[in-house]
């Protein structure tokens, strides 16, 4: 139930072609203006010229102007992001836990955008209108809440987050914090752009500093030129094959070289928004020209012209791209005229294959050769260039009496980039060859396609331009293979309906019996007769949202207003039981399902019963089947937490290497808290998810001898012998008693600082702000 003061609500739309100034253009003019002496002083006090990264870092610095140098991989540094952007999946958790914090607006610009929950099954009329009745009443949560504190609200339809901040928000020598692992698409504008949990977005949201280790640096050099069928994915791809998944853990990825600048401005988006997929804080490129032309061609010549005049201090020094090694912890080189382009997977984002040796691997791992439907679009590649090069190969299956082989669906990234695309032409040449068209939305990126036969979990090959593959991820079936490539690539192997096939080298036959090659892709970086929509979809909040009030029906079953979790209570944790010991990889898809389980989003009770359900039990290989040692029998794993927790007991996870994997999503902590689990210990975490479980007042803890896994039992029972004198860089000592009596002392890491125990300490870190003592 909502009581909301519609009165105030100022629904903003605009014809595109209208809005002539950027968003929020007085606090980037702000940054601007004092960039220059916060990073010449920071090159004085490190003593050595700048690589980017580090000139947003030291002009972002929460005390403002530095003071020090700072350890890469080793200090906690407090810094002030220029603004949040939340996820509605995500926003839902985070907007309930800012209404406990007190404060009457954001304090830095902030914006929720609706994309996640819409489901892709149909058309995108069909599904949006769909989406819109089924979650009508977290949509109008959203945008009430977001009307009552300042918060600009994007509405469903108006497009995918992170396509929509890279069309509106996005700025060169910016930092910005968002509600999804993917926010890092931003760094495609010269951003240092980060995704965190809902717990850390309250605090930058309530005006507080934003902590991380300072990183270390990856740099990656391209030389050459992009060329013929192969594209800006191909070159994270590649990276992705020799970082792997967690390559770039505690790293921001800066690219630079004469193949960085003359590249796209979408392009380099396309390359930090996968930089998720190696584990990296995020990924950058310097300003230049292509950022430039794509400001002004979204209506931003402002911000272009503010950035024009700092040019020198948004990229890294002369001295350091000239003598990378000197500067950065490693260095990748990459030429862009000898890049092929790639296919990842299946199953995993780092398992690289070059289009020519594709065939020989799929026969050799027996991948199913047919491809059953090709997908492109999302927040990865949906911009006008990425569309118009897929256009070009869809029209030539007209031109050349081709008829294409497999299921093919577009998903546009935003409404700006949809009106476009139809004003110019290319959704009527998608229709004339049978794709579908789904609405701006994540869709099946994130799992939410309703694919017609999945739930028969026939083994299956499909291949689509997003940037996350893991088991289950698309459609929920465990048996789709799913692989990714460009936006060309797909829609080449679409027409050819072939996973063997190499549109460089090979040929079709089409309607007439005839041989025909496909022409390399083309198309415009930019709209020639500029970007437009109708209804971009846009709400501006209230001046004053003091009067707008929000009620959360207690019977409802989308959202459920937050109690804040327990204090310690200061003594050591005995007498846990371990809940599971999960096998091999782990991630946050593992942990807490995407998919249908999205409409549980906002109401912490009823989604925790998807806990862990996806994680392996190491014990019996299977999922979502662990031993209750309170009964002796195997149940559900959220079944067996709430038995423990209704008992008083409290449980212990243990996990794998890279355990928190992928999405920023801070259900995969709340959950374990709220139903009892007090530790996480495993061979080593995804930066992302070790934060949030500490911020949630849980101990995340790596083992310091990664041997131990083994020793650990099903019937184990654990205490912990000195978490009273827990302190920074102390280790744990926790003690696994066995069924027989016997027992294995084990010896835990941590990276938790003074700031981070007093989290813990008061049960999360938002009971801190809450009492006012953060």
């Amino acid at each position: 139930m909502f009581n909301i003061n519609w009165n105030c609500l100022n629904l903003q739309h605009n014809k595109l072609t209208q809005i002539t100034m950027a968003f929020d253009i007085d606090m980037i003019k702000k940054v601007y203006d004092t960039m220059s002496s916060r990073v010449d002083k920071a090159r004085e006090i490190v003593g050595r010229p700048l690589t980017l990264t580090e000139k947003i870092l030291y002009s972002h610095l929460w005390e403002g102007t530095p003071s020090q140098a700072f350890k890469k991989g080793v200090d906690y540094v407090d810094f002030a992001p220029d603004r949040v952007a939340c996820q509605d999946a995500t926003a839902q958790m985070a907007l309930l836990q800012f209404m406990h914090a007190g404060k009457p607006k954001v304090a830095v610009p902030t914006t929720v955008h609706c994309d996640h929950l819409i489901q892709a099954k149909v058309d995108a009329v069909t599904d949006l209108a769909r989406a819109k009745s089924q979650s009508s009443e977290v949509f109008d949560f959203l945008s009430s809440v977001s009307n009552k504190y300042g918060i600009g609200f994007w509405k469903p339809g108006a497009g995918i987050i992170h396509q929509v901040v890279l069309e509106n928000y996005a700025f060169p020598g910016g930092m910005m914090i968002g509600t999804d692992s993917h926010t890092v698409n931003a760094g495609g504008l010269g951003m240092l752009a980060i995704g965190v949990g809902g717990a850390d977005a309250v605090d930058v949201m309530s005006g507080m500093a934003w902590e991380l280790k300072f990183p270390k640096l990856i740099g990656v050099k391209l030389t050459g030129k992009l060329s013929g069928w192969t594209a800006p994915k191909d070159v994270i791809l590649k990276v992705a094959g020799i970082l792997t998944v967690k390559g770039g853990t505690g790293a921001i990825v800066e690219y630079f070289g004469e193949g960085a600048t003359a590249m796209s401005c979408t392009g380099k988006g396309t390359i930090c928004n996968m930089g998720a997929e190696i584990g990296a804080t995020t990924s950058t490129f310097g300003y230049d020209d292509s950022m430039s032309r794509y400001l002004r061609s979204t209506n931003r010549a402002d911000v272009a012209d503010a950035a024009d005049k700092v040019a020198a201090y948004l990229t890294g020094d002369a001295e350091v791209y000239a003598n990378p090694e000197q500067y950065f912890d490693q260095v990748i080189e990459i030429n862009l005229s000898e890049l092929e382009p790639h296919l990842n997977g299946p199953y995993t984002p780092d398992l690289s294959t070059p289009i020519s040796k594709m065939k020989e691997e799929a026969i050799k791992n027996n991948w199913p050769l047919k491809i059953e439907v090709g997908l492109i679009g999302s927040c990865t590649n949906s911009s006008y260039e990425d569309i118009a090069r897929a256009a070009s190969l869809a029209k030539q299956v007209t031109d050349k009496k081709l008829k294409i082989k497999s299921q093919f669906t577009i998903t546009p990234g935003s409404e700006v980039v949809r009106y476009t695309i139809e004003r110019d032409g290319f959704i009527d040449t998608f229709d004339k060859i049978g794709a579908t068209v789904f609405a701006n939305a994540c869709g099946p990126c994130i799992g939410m396609w309703d694919r017609e036969g999945a739930e028969k979990e026939e083994r299956n090959t499909i291949v689509h331009s997003f940037n996350r593959n893991f088991s289950k991820r698309a459609d929920g079936n465990p048996n789709t293979l799913a692989f990714v490539g460009s936006p060309e690539l797909v829609t080449a192997l679409a027409i050819a309906g072939d996973l063997g096939f190499n549109p460089l080298t090979d040929k079709l036959i089409n309607e007439d019996g005839e041989e025909v090659m496909l022409d390399e892709p083309t198309g415009n970086e930019l709209p020639p007769k500029g970007f437009d929509a109708e209804d971009p979809g846009f709400q501006a909040p209230a001046e004053d949202g003091s009067g707008v009030q929000i009620l959360v029906s207690e019977t409802s079953e989308r959202l459920q207003l937050l109690a804040p979790f327990t204090a310690w209570d200061g003594k050591n944790i005995t007498g846990a039981k371990l809940l599971i010991k999960a096998f091999g990889k782990c991630t946050t898809d593992h942990i807490s399902m995407a998919g249908p389980w999205l409409r549980f989003r906002g109401h912490l009770d009823a989604i925790s019963n998807n806990m862990l359900i996806g994680a392996i039990n190491a014990y019996n290989q299977k999922t979502n089947n662990v031993k209750n040692q309170l009964t002796g029998q195997y149940d559900a794993v959220p079944a067996v937490a709430r038995a423990y927790k209704a008992a008083g007991i409290p449980s212990v996870v243990v996990g794998d290497h890279n355990y928190g994997e992928g999405s920023s999503r801070e259900h995969a902590a709340m959950e374990p808290r709220f139903l009892g689990v007090k530790a996480v210990l495993v061979k080593s975490f995804a930066r992302i998810h070790e934060t949030n479980l500490k911020k949630q007042g849980m101990l995340g803890l790596t083992f310091a001898n990664e041997a131990d896994y083994d020793k650990i039992q099903e019937d184990d029972t654990i205490n912990f012998i000195d978490l009273v004198d827990f302190a920074p860089g102390k280790p744990l000592t926790l003690e696994f008693v066995h069924a027989d009596g016997s027992k294995d002392v084990i010896f835990a890491n941590h990276t938790y600082n003074e700031g981070q125990i007093g989290w813990f300490v008061a049960g999360s870190a938002l009971n801190l702000i809450a009492a006012g003592k953060a």
